[in-house]
């Protein structure tokens, strides 16, 4: 079953078995807020004919990984469902992530944050109107590589600005190797390339910041309310506020999760995402006459002499070091944490070990 929400106690999935269609956890149909059997979205959420089925946690919130621990579920998870002894589903266990969207978290923990599972597209959404910020585009698309999944840049609201395109090009240099795409979900233009993407099992999670039109590009890319919105200024600039992660199925089969606007985006990244989002600067470190050269004031640097001439914007010269920095940062942060994490478990079972053969 594919994890649809996710709440403090409880996870809604879209059954891939008929036997819990329609069914609460006490084993009869589920009134949802709206009235309709077997639904507890709420909301659109779900495409026409799909039942969500309510799934309760156990206290800790957590369920059981493949690799023996615990961990917090996540929107496109997919999770083994079970029977307890008087019939209520129950996560038994959670399927092998094909690929995982992490950010950072917030503030000095060590710890990451799991945004959607298992998605085969990442639509980093950025409005055009007021103007796309660079660095952020570069931040998710460093994201996105991370994760195993494709990115896709599509910049919103391209009905408000005179020259779509050549915004749009610029905007590629930030992107190499990803396609961008301007596009208005008011007038429809530029949506018909994304609808292509929507093929039947194919799953899309859409990152952007608040104000990016994100649920409204999803509603028009389904061409149904799929997910709700909030109210609009008549000059299409007001913001509609997403305040959940949410899987919905689309009418042509697709499964696209909707975000939250991101506002502190922390990045967790490998070389291979760094090289992938900064494809230029990556090509220029080749070129170094020094195979560790920090790009600094090392001579016969290729990125520095990039820089003198204009080849490489200064911009861009250093959002790439914020996000290497960033990432070798969260990188020792993380390591510290799960070196200080074995060192308790190993001092668990030691205390495990005495106590069973304490009296022998």
């Amino acid at each position: 079953m594919r994890v649809a929400r996710v709440d403090r106690h409880a996870v809604h999935v879209l059954p891939l078995d008929a036997r819990w269609s329609g069914m609460a956890p006490d084993g009869v149909p589920d009134a949802g807020p709206d009235g309709v059997p077997g639904v507890t979205s709420g909301a659109p959420g779900a495409h026409a004919g799909d039942e969500l089925l309510r799934v309760d946690l156990d206290r800790d919130g957590l369920v059981p990984a493949p690799d023996g621990g615990r961990v917090p579920p996540t929107v496109g998870d997919v999770v083994v469902v079970g029977e307890r002894l008087d019939g209520a589903p129950h996560v038994t266990g959670l399927e092998p992530r094909r690929t995982a969207v992490v950010r950072d978290s917030a503030g000095g923990s060590s710890r990451t944050q799991v945004l959607a599972a298992n998605v085969d597209l990442v639509l980093v959404a950025e409005h055009l109107d007021p103007d796309p910020d660079l660095g952020r585009v570069e931040r998710l698309l460093t994201i996105a590589w991370t994760s195993g999944a494709r990115p896709v840049v599509v910049l919103t609201k391209a009905d408000l600005v005179p020259d779509p395109d050549g915004m749009a090009a610029e905007v590629a240099l930030a992107a190499p190797g990803s396609d961008v795409h301007p596009v208005s979900a008011t007038t429809g233009t530029g949506l018909d390339p994304l609808r292509a993407l929507l093929t039947p099992g194919t799953t899309l999670v859409v990152l952007g910041p608040s104000g990016a039109g994100k649920s409204t590009l999803v509603n028009a890319l389904a061409g149904a309310d799929v997910v709700a919105t909030g109210e609009r200024r008549a000059d299409g600039r007001g913001r509609h506020t997403t305040t959940r992660r949410e899987l919905v199925r689309l009418p042509g089969g697709a499964l696209l999760i909707d975000t939250p606007g991101l506002r502190a985006v922390g990045v967790v990244a490998d070389d291979a995402a760094l090289e992938a989002t900064f494809a230029d600067v990556a090509a220029l470190a080749a070129r170094c006459r020094f195979a560790d050269c920090a790009h600094r004031t090392e001579p016969g640097c290729a990125v520095r002499a990039a820089l003198e001439t204009g080849e490489l914007p200064e911009r861009r010269y250093r959002s790439w070091l914020r996000l290497a920095r960033e990432a070798a940062w969260q990188e020792r942060r993380s390591n510290a944490r799960l070196a200080a994490l074995e060192k308790a478990r190993w001092k668990q079972r030691t205390v495990e070990y005495h106590a069973s053969t304490r009296g022998r």
